[in-house]
């Protein structure tokens, strides 16, 4: 088992939502978050004050997938979340190994329970 999360444009989640769907892969959380990599974020002036750098906005993927759906997911975010001139801020994706998963509502533990 893995846990994927990816970071993507706000305006790409309902493209990679739908793609990931496509392929069985219907059972994520999303957050709205805040950061910057290479762009940097962007510098914030207000009336000529330097307000400092101001981070940019994405959304936040995390995504418990057994280890036949890791390689498919990967490949689908990536083919939709990437925009058609590859800019920088298109996002990230991390895999971290998943020891365990436990449903709560009927104990279901491993594969079974995603």
């Amino acid at each position: 088992m893995k846990y994927v999360i990816a970071i993507i444009r706000p305006e790409k989640l309902d493209e990679v939502k739908e793609a990931l769907r496509e392929i069985d892969v219907s059972r994520m959380t999303v957050t709205e978050v805040q950061g910057y990599g290479r762009q940097r974020g962007y510098l914030d002036e207000v009336l000529g004050v330097d307000k400092g750098i101001r981070f940019v906005r994405k959304i936040k993927l995390e995504i418990a997938v057994n280890d036949e759906f890791l390689e498919p997911t990967i490949n689908t975010i990536l083919r939709v979340a990437k925009t058609e001139d590859g800019r920088i801020g298109d996002g990230k994706i991390f895999v971290i190994p998943l020891e365990e998963v436990v449903r709560i509502r009927t104990g279901e533990r491993g594969r079974e329970a995603i």
